[in-house]
């Protein structure tokens, strides 16, 4: 973690200008944290075999100045037949300064990197919780947030181009 502001970077960096790129990151914190085992002890008794499913959401949302607040949102739920062994739902946020950012570039910023960068530590403190709730180990696997928000992109241009040609339809 750092205190770089986009202020202070261009003057620990004398080739930065005012109008370069500038990204760092001011702050990184647990915004909300839940763990809850719904039919313990009577999980316990049951064999492991778990279905363990993870939903992933981010949110964002500007802040004063170049300042951004992104939270990264994950729920691992772990299934064993019907039943919920556990549920773990953990928003890891962070606080971005990012300046002089073309639009395109600031939405994959804000969508893909600043996610990424929050998702290790959304991992341990879920990985931390399963443990103390004495469930075995929960590694969760990399995510390409690339990926995602591509298919977001393509998503969000799939549904203007539907309200486009719905809003012709409508004048014709």
């Amino acid at each position: 973690m750092t205190d770089q502001t986009p202020e202070n970077a261009a003057e620990n960096n004398p080739q930065a200008g005012e109008n370069s790129p500038q990204f760092a990151i001011q702050r990184i914190f647990a915004k909300n944290i839940s763990f809850e085992t719904p039919n313990s002890p009577e999980i316990f008794t049951i064999q492991w075999k778990p279905d363990v499913q993870m939903d992933i959401d981010t949110k964002s949302k500007k802040l004063d100045g170049d300042a951004y607040e992104v939270v990264l949102s994950i729920t691992v739920t772990a299934k064993i037949e019907d039943k919920t062994a556990f549920l773990v739902e953990v928003e890891q946020a962070g606080i971005f300064a990012i300046a002089n950012l073309p639009p395109q570039q600031m939405a994959h910023t804000i969508g893909s990197m600043c996610p990424g960068i929050l998702f290790p530590y959304a991992r341990e403190a879920i990985s931390n919780l399963v443990n103390r709730g004495t469930f075995p180990p929960l590694n969760l696997a990399p995510v390409n947030f690339d990926a995602l928000f591509a298919s977001y992109m393509q998503q969000v241009a799939q549904q203007a181009e539907e309200n486009q040609e719905s809003n012709q339809k409508l004048d014709s």
